[in-house]
């Protein structure tokens, strides 16, 4: 009977060790639901949902993504499930203190054996810390007073849901939810942000937001109606907005429904990144700058641009990297012109510059890296001009990636350098003419989204941006034919800390240098063939 038990107890241990250890722990979540209901007004609740599932094809869905707010507060990565936050204490009938509520799906010995595993009530209890757990099915029969609050926070519904006839799926969730708010079939979750704006603002500052609303008007055809929106744009004077903004306080409250609040506060708190989290992002980073590495390497003429996504991505999966963050840019020649070129179809990427846009997901956390390189080993003049400017643009803007700077200095600081350099090779006559060869900003966070959120303001500490600038100069544009079909991206991923700018990903080589002298170098790749196909 001994030696049964030390079996099985090996067997578990076995078992546990097959996989990662390392994902975000418990207190770490538990942390993040503190820090956010701090930052939520009196006498309210948030709810928030799990991620749609999404099909792929007839019976085949997509591969499941947890929606990051909700996996970051939650740790939980399964679909049809409900978190309820409270700003305050409430107590069971027991007398039980609680503050937070989730629901989850329900064991299921035939889906499980289908689809895997479930945590299930007492797993979300044991493994991400939570003591108030009940299956997604029983939220309908919550005894929640959303009446009772002040405000209820949550993310409007982009309506990408299907009803799977699970009387505890997201659609019937999200269809129990509504039905306990009183959810109105009208609402706008824009106009409400609108209506927010308005009566935030002081009156001597309202010429300035009405300006900014009549751009909204133009752009929300729906708003357009509204008539206390457009008489608040079309108002002569303060006193008529001062009017309007009063009878827009009264419409804000005849509802305790608030679909934008929650946007600031996950916003404020995922811009700053913690030392656990900064554990997994580095090693997404890592782990992209040695695909770009390799991929140098093991570049050659003849590979399409689907091998050379292959052989970043076998990269990722060797390291443990679940997923790509976004799907992956490779693009040859004029193809790189095309900033979100995904097709990667092009069956052999020749002597041009290759443009490889690429960043792994590593447990959550996703880099975004970009390198720019000639699938021969050698750049051409033109490629070699073109890509130095680039080149001192992003050390421009990443120089400029600093505490307490505005989100828009590495912009500045790169745009400077691409539009002096353009200017000295003749491709365009005036610096306000940029545009045309560089269409994009160079930054955004980075975390848990490829585009993470933040706040956009003056730069904190533990905030990792990307710095990016490219030029694109498509077949057919106003130049010499010889700088056709030139595109270069340089993308590196950027620790903002009080000592100045950390290079996360600096292990993939930058200058073209660099690039050719790491190029030169033998693959492990080299002796890999594969027989031919008829």
């Amino acid at each position: 009977m001994t030696t049964f038990f030390l079996l099985c107890f090996s067997l578990i241990v076995l078992s546990a060790q097959d996989k990662p250890t390392d994902y975000l722990s418990a207190d770490f979540h538990k942390e993040r639901r503190a820090k956010a209901r701090s930052l939520m007004p009196p006498n309210s609740v948030a709810v928030f949902f799990s991620n749609a599932e999404r099909n792929r094809s007839n019976d085949v869905d997509y591969i499941y993504h947890q929606d990051p707010d909700f996996y970051y507060l939650t740790g939980y990565k399964e679909p049809n499930a409900v978190l309820v936050l409270f700003s305050e204490d409430h107590k069971t009938a027991e007398g039980k203190v609680y503050n937070e509520i989730i629901y989850v799906q329900e064991k299921n010995r035939r889906a499980e054996q289908w689809n895997g595993k479930r945590l299930g009530v007492e797993g979300t209890k044991e493994q991400l810390g939570f003591e108030m757990v009940f299956n997604g099915s029983e939220f309908q029969k919550s005894n929640i007073d959303f009446e009772g609050f002040d405000k209820i926070l949550f993310f409007d519904f982009k309506n990408d849901y299907r009803d799977t006839r699970n009387n505890a799926d997201l659609f019937d969730l999200i269809k129990t939810f509504k039905i306990k708010i009183d959810y109105p079939s009208d609402y706008n979750a824009t106009r409400q942000q609108i209506y927010s704006m308005i009566t935030s603002t002081e009156i001597e500052n309202s010429a300035n937001v009405a300006q900014t609303l009549g751009r909204y008007l133009n752009y929300y055809e729906d708003l357009k109606s509204d008539n206390l929106l457009a008489g608040y744009v079309d108002a002569k004077d303060n006193d008529k907005r001062k009017e309007i903004q009063d009878k827009v306080s009264l419409e804000m409250k005849s509802n305790n429904l608030n679909s934008f609040l929650l946007a600031e506060i996950m916003n404020s708190l995922r811009e700053t990144k913690t030392a656990e989290e900064m554990v997994l992002l580095k090693k997404a980073v890592e782990i992209s700058a040695v695909g770009q590495l390799e991929v140098m390497k093991a570049m050659r003429p003849n590979m399409s641009e689907t091998e050379i996504q292959g052989i970043h991505e076998y990269v990722y999966k060797k390291y443990g990297a679940e997923y790509e963050g976004y799907p992956s840019i490779v693009g040859g020649g004029n193809n790189g012109c095309i900033l979100h070129y995904i097709e990667n179809n092009k069956q052999k990427v020749g002597n041009e510059l290759v443009l490889m846009d690429l960043g792994a997901e590593y447990h959550g956390y996703t880099a975004d890296v970009t390198r720019t390189i000639p699938a021969n080993g050698k750049f051409t003049k033109e490629q070699k001009l073109i890509y130095d400017i680039v080149y001192n643009a992003q050390e421009a803007g990443i120089k400029a990636s600093v505490v307490g700077a505005p989100f828009q200095a590495p912009n500045e600081a790169a745009s400077e350098v691409v539009a002096e350099g353009l200017v000295e090779l003749g491709l365009i006559s005036s610096p306000s003419e940029i545009k045309t060869y560089f269409p994009h900003g160079t930054s955004h966070y980075l975390g848990l989204d490829v585009h993470d959120k933040g706040t956009y303001g003056p730069f904190q500490e533990n905030t990792v941006i990307t710095v990016e600038p490219g030029i694109y100069i498509p077949e057919g544009s106003n130049c010499d034919k010889k700088w056709w079909g030139i595109a270069v991206r340089i993308e590196d991923d950027i620790l903002i800390t009080k000592n100045g700018p950390i290079n996360l990903s600096g292990m993939a080589p930058r200058t073209t240098q660099d690039i050719e002298k790491t190029m030169a170098m033998p693959s492990v790749l080299d002796s890999f063939t594969l027989p031919g196909l008829d």
